[in-house]
């Protein structure tokens, strides 16, 4: 088993951090390990931020963060849908290792569990005397399975621990570690309490409860998923009229009321404004949360890491065309071109690492956990990850020889990024040697135009790393059956 071992000293932080860190950084360091603070939006796309480029509505808070720290430009999701790329962020292996590699639902409510062998970042950090939760949508494990977030090392869980159940955002229900916590005026007819500022309200309370405690929060945000619906306040007051709008007609069984499915996404008829509106209630989140740390004193003690679990989603009438939430990149949720998996991230930490810095360090959800392992010192075996500390603090970084991805829907996707190659198979599923689509990022960075044919070495050189890659899964094969 690897060993990391940082101890937070004098000597060895002049040993990490040489020159790059200032007296004051040092001196807050030697306190004690940094409280980390890691949200995660959910199908928020790489320019649904205005420091990213949207330009139809406006996200301050998240613009500041990333000003008083590290924007990175070509950071990558685990998986181009939800569970996987959680599964990916919790173990530090990509999808042809980790355990988790697909959207597999269980009823009748949750989704296939994490294996209790398997070793993940929150129980890492609480071994070496972190308190950890997790506050918003889980999907790793169905309620009481192996992989229920109190079996994966959170001490505190809140949230919906189903993500098909996160689909709406005026449940019956929520669960608090093992327990369901019923919300006011809430009976899938009625809709009262919504449930993402529930969740922020708990969120912030871990943070107030363990001030004098090193501590790591896990904010996997549920919107701006499908479905599009937020309280009639003024946030969505704001955006009302601003924009031109087709109202979305839920299928019958979407909307509220007695003959409700929950899988569904409800009708909408502002989904312009209401997306709009979801993105500027997150950035407001963000906002309070820093507020909150800053009140407490812990804004040099703290590293705050903001991301996406994959690119912008297409479902319950939202638009990522007329908002641009790609950036003019090529693809959208559950694709593995650069739209479906380069995400936004924004690292802040206060006195540690340089304001206003910009990134185009290849990084993926898979290095979070070496890097949280570096700069706290906790043990992990096997990864796939490089940790990215060094990037932070403005030193020589290490590169990956490779990123790789899988999907396992849709017919089963692969893809690889070597250098500015990227390689992308379709129809896995079908023809698992099927031909590859070949594109150089540095010059066609929208992927448009297929070199495949004039680059036969490179097409082998990928089609032979797919198949090493990988290691083979009983449950996710492709739709195939596993031999």
């Amino acid at each position: 088993m690897m060993k990391i071992r940082i101890y937070l000293t004098v000597l060895t932080l002049a040993m990490v951090l040489g020159a790059c860190v200032s007296g004051s950084g040092t001196s807050n360091l030697e306190k004690a390990p940094p409280n980390i603070i890691y949200i995660l939006a959910d199908d928020l796309g790489y320019g649904d931020l205005g420091t990213y480029g949207q330009l139809k509505f406006s996200t301050p808070h998240l613009d500041q963060l990333a000003s008083e720290g590290i924007q990175f430009t070509r950071h990558y999701s685990g998986s181009t849908v939800c569970a996987p790329s959680r599964s990916v962020l919790m173990t530090g292996l990509h999808t042809g290792h980790t355990p988790i590699r697909g959207n597999q639902e269980v009823k009748p409510e949750g989704q296939w569990p994490m294996p209790a062998s398997a070793r993940t970042l929150a129980e890492g950090l609480k071994e070496v005397g972190y308190v950890t939760g997790a506050f918003g949508k889980w999907g790793l494990g169905y309620p009481g399975s192996e992989g229920d977030p109190v079996n994966q090392g959170f001490d505190r869980f809140y949230g919906y621990n189903c993500q098909r159940y996160a689909h709406r955002y005026y449940p019956e229900y929520l669960w608090e570690n093992e327990e369901k916590v019923y919300l006011d005026g809430n009976d899938w007819t009625s809709t009262e309490t919504y449930a993402p500022d529930m969740i922020q309200k708990k969120t912030l309370d871990f943070i107030r409860e363990n001030r004098d405690t090193s501590f790591f929060a896990f904010v996997p945000i549920v919107i701006p998923h499908a479905e599009l619906v937020v309280p009639d306040d003024d946030i969505y007051q704001h955006y009302l009229g601003k924009f031109p709008e087709t109202p979305y007609e839920g299928r019958p069984g979407a909307d509220y009321g007695p003959d409700m499915v929950i899988s569904m996404y409800c009708s909408q008829e502002n989904p312009h404004a209401t997306f709009a509106a979801m993105v500027h209630r997150i950035d407001l989140y963000v906002g309070e949360i820093v507020k909150v740390v800053e009140e407490l004193g812990l804004s040099e003690n703290t590293i705050i890491m903001f991301t996406s679990d994959n690119g912008p989603h297409m479902e319950g009438g939202a638009d990522p065309r007329f908002f641009n939430s790609n950036a003019g990149l090529r693809g959208f949720k559950r694709d593995l071109y650069e739209g479906g998996i380069r995400v936004p991230f924004i690292v802040s930490w206060p006195g540690i690492i340089d304001r206003g810095r910009i990134s185009d360090h290849p990084s993926a959800f898979w290095d979070v956990l070496p890097t949280l392992a570096e700069l706290t010192g906790f043990e992990y075996g096997k990864t796939d990850g490089v940790s990215f500390l060094p990037e932070l603090l403005g030193r020589e970084q290490p590169k990956h020889e490779f990123l790789y991805w899988e999907f396992h829907e849709r017919g089963g996707k692969q893809a690889i990024l070597k250098d500015d190659w990227k390689a992308v198979r379709l129809n896995v599923g079908q023809a698992p040697e099927g031909p590859l689509e070949l594109y150089n990022l540095e010059k066609d960075p929208r992927e448009e135009n297929n070199v495949a044919e004039a680059h036969p070495e490179l097409v082998e050189a990928f089609a032979r790393m797919m198949d090493e890659e990988r290691v083979p899964s009983k449950k996710f094969n492709f739709g195939r059956r596993a031999n």
